[in-house]
């Protein structure tokens, strides 16, 4: 249940600007942890718009985050660098690709959590937490838990609200006159100046600023630059603004106004907001806006909805082979590089499981390498840590004996590591000499951190899924009995993506003194559905093999079903054959009915009269019915996934396949049975599993 919007969280405001001040840090969010909630809830912002610290509104205690880490370990968690962001919290670095170091704080107090603290500063600050920075977020962690815990003893507990309290930036002293004076000193100057506030609205622009980018002041004031002023309606302007406040450096770009006047726009930020300076640019300076941002600035926004796609995809990718294809695909006409090979460790030696931009006969001189050789994706794996030569003479410095593919003459090795476990690595080649500034570094290591976390994710599916097929082939016939005059053929395909075992089984059982053949499909996809499968075919089995009539075996199995009490019913099929009379009796547990078709190709639906299927009433009856089976003819059993098609009466599907079996012109079941699986795999995509048994009588003499 969602908590009611809190009342009195506005107590720790104080306390918040208190931290901020003494800690000089430039962002401040603060984290509470509701009574029976498993997600921290965004309750105060300092320093940013709710805009830009939207995406943490709710935090899972389950996320890889900063400060869930810090409470889970219960101590400060300090990110030094943005390299290091980016390998320890990917998907933060992917919605911030900015400069900054970041402290996490758990807010406790005894056992108690009640959420966390982040502080962001500029990448200018220190490498570490200063003694006095640490006492005044030690102060403001006992402060802010005293007040939590007051407030909870008293049956007031300090709830966050449904939207974050943004708390506004301590305010200055303003004398009239000198506000007055330097008004009157912006509207002299030639140039435009601009005030937006945190959120990014304009607040203030004198008259140069507003006739340089062609609009009426009144329709500026109070709006986001970018929704007013059609032509900065694109990622670089609001990147460069989310830059400067998350970074407090300044930044600059220019853009061209219609239809042919570029500008340059510098942004100097600070606690109160950004200043803009407004002036004309060369023309040789000038950028269109989906230019991105030179090389050493931070990643700009094209890249980050490059990394948010690429994040997207990876999510939805189910086994090794879509992640190796996603990547693949992906990377190279996005992040720029001209050759990836994407390796992961099996038994102590890496394998190539994809690569772009390399030659087959290339990559396998290094296929199965072991990881105690030396060699650049070995190290990286090794430490943990992406290595970067911007120049060829910086990689053959270091391994002067790695042979070199073409002309390329820049290297990432970047490591895939899940979870604190070692899964492989990522190598990307450039033809050119590559610099790799900071901003850069960071985002492929965000990069391979995804690649990581969507390829153990792939492995644990693909290492389910075998354990799933080997289950399910188990449970099945290794191979169908020969029997002379019989021509038999059988097929089983698993539904789609997913662990899901199935429950659709075939046999076919030499019996005393016919022969039975037998399918069913037992309800749910799941190991019990698997088990109970295993279970019904023994029954079958064990009856066939005495010669029990269709009626009473499938009687007697369903007899054993509701004894079990298992709660889930069972579809089945029984065929006997008598070869020599070319005679078949059937019975049926609600199953789909066979098909037949005859020597002359003419085809069939067998509406078999059915019974309730096994396992929901112990007296229930299932007639037999006898049809004629003369040698040349195929009698088709399935399950429902041959025919099922959502939105599609099952029987028009019926028929539609009755009709394909007609028109079949296979001469062998085999080619036979591809042939209906391939159209039932044509007409929809499949939700269910497939059990499919062909079986066709032998004319006398074959």
């Amino acid at each position: 249940m969602r908590p009611p919007a809190g009342a009195g969280v506005e107590c720790l405001d104080l306390p918040m600007a208190d931290v901020m001040r003494d800690t000089g840090a430039s962002i401040g969010l603060l984290c509470l942890l509701p009574p029976g909630e498993r997600s921290l809830w965004l309750a105060l912002v300092s320093g940013a718009s709710r805009r830009i610290t939207a995406p943490w509104a709710r935090t899972p205690l389950d996320t890889p985050s900063a400060v869930v880490d810090a409470i889970h370990q219960r101590q400060v968690i300090w990110l030094g660098s943005q390299e290091e962001i980016a390998r320890r919290y990917p998907q933060l670095s992917i919605m911030l690709p900015y400069a900054f170091k970041l402290a996490a704080v758990p807010l406790t107090s005894g056992t108690r959590v009640w959420g966390g603290l982040a502080l962001l500063w500029p990448v200018r600050h220190p490498l570490q937490l200063s003694p006095h920075e640490r006492d005044a977020i030690a102060a403001f962690c006992g402060k802010a838990a005293q007040l939590l815990e007051q407030a909870d003893s008293h049956g007031r507990p300090l709830l966050p609200p449904e939207e974050p309290r943004v708390l506004p930036a301590p305010p200055r002293q303003a004398v009239p006159a000198h506000a007055l004076a330097a008004l009157r000193f912006t509207e002299r100057l030639p140039a435009g100046c601009c005030e937006l506030d945190p959120d990014g609205r304009i607040t203030f622009i004198n008259s140069a600023g507003a006739e340089l980018v062609g609009a009426n002041p009144t329709a500026l004031m109070g709006n986001h630059p970018w929704d007013v002023l059609q032509w900065l309606n694109n990622p670089v302007f609001e990147d460069h603004y989310r830059s400067a406040v998350i970074t407090r450096q300044a930044t600059s770009f220019t853009a061209v106004r219609p239809p042919d006047t570029p500008l340059l726009f510098q942004l100097h930020p600070s606690d109160s907001g950004i200043s803009v300076h407004i002036t004309p640019a060369a023309r040789q300076e000038a950028t269109t806006p989906q230019q991105a941002p030179p090389s050493g600035e931070p990643v700009g926004a094209m890249v980050l909805y490059h990394l948010t796609h690429l994040s997207a995809a990876l999510s939805e990718a189910v086994d090794v082979h879509d992640v190796v294809d996603i990547v693949a695909d992906q990377i190279v006409p996005a992040f720029g590089p001209q050759g990836l090979v994407l390796l992961t460790i099996e038994e102590g030696r890496l394998h190539a499981i994809g690569h772009r931009g390399y030659s087959a006969e290339f990559i396998n001189r290094f296929d199965g390498a072991p990881l105690t050789s030396h060699t650049p994706t070995t190290h990286t794996i090794a430490t943990g840590s992406p290595a970067f030569f911007p120049t060829f003479a910086d990689f053959r410095r270091t391994y002067p004996d790695a042979p070199r593919y073409q002309d390329r003459s820049a290297w990432a090795f970047l490591p895939l590591t899940a979870s604190g476990r070692r899964i492989g690595s990522l190598a990307l080649s450039y033809d050119q000499p590559r610099s790799f500034p900071p901003a850069e570094r960071a985002t492929l290591t965000s990069l391979s951190g995804l690649i990581a976390q969507a390829l153990d994710r792939a492995r644990l599916y693909d290492a389910k899924h075998a354990l799933a097929h080997t289950l399910q082939t188990s449970l099945l016939p290794r191979a169908l009995p020969r029997i002379p005059g019989l021509d038999v053929a059988a097929r089983y395909l698993p539904a789609g993506h997913g662990m899901d075992i199935g429950g659709d089984f075939y046999d076919l059982i030499q019996g005393t003194p016919a022969i039975t053949a037998a399918i069913g499909d037992v309800q749910g996809h799941n190991t019990a559905a698997a088990a109970l499968m295993g279970q019904v075919r023994t029954a079958v089995h064990a009856h066939a093999t005495l010669g029990t009539p269709p009626g009473d075996l499938l009687a007697r199995t369903n007899r054993l079903l509701t004894d079990l009490d298992v709660g889930l019913f069972t579809s089945c099929l029984i065929a006997h054959l008598d070869l020599t009379h070319h005679r078949t009796r059937l019975a049926t547990a609600g199953h789909p009915p066979p098909l037949l078709r005859h020597p002359d190709g003419h085809t069939e639906v067998l509406r078999v009269p059915p019974g309730l299927p096994l396992g929901i009433d112990p007296d229930a009856d299932y007639p037999t019915t006898e049809i004629t089976l003369p040698p040349g003819s195929v009698l088709a059993l399935y399950t429902d996934g041959l025919v099922e098609t959502p939105g599609t009466d099952i029987d028009e599907s019926t028929d539609a396949l009755a009709q394909h079996l007609g028109q079949a012109q296979s001469p062998h079941l085999d080619e036979l049975a591809d042939t209906l699986i391939r159209h039932a795999e044509r007409s929809t995509p499949r939700n269910d599993d497939i059990a499919l048994l062909l079986i066709r009588p032998q004319p006398h003499g074959e």
